[in-house]
């Protein structure tokens, strides 16, 4: 595998729908952006999270 394989990396799943979510939220502003971070972070569950783990090969399947 290279040195950075984002396919396998699990933070990247989340990233992408963190940048999705903020992308359709159309927040511009610095602190607007910030408060629909919080809001978004806010809505992942620690099930999600481990899904995320378990798609990059990680944990239980």
């Amino acid at each position: 595998l290279p040195k950075y394989s984002p396919d396998l990396n699990p933070i990247e799943q989340l990233f992408a729908k963190l940048k999705h979510l903020l992308r359709k939220a159309g927040q511009r502003t610095r602190d607007a952006v910030c408060s629909a971070i919080g809001q978004i972070l806010s809505t992942i569950s620690a099930d999600e999270c481990s899904n995320y783990l378990v798609n990059s090969g990680y944990g239980r399947s």
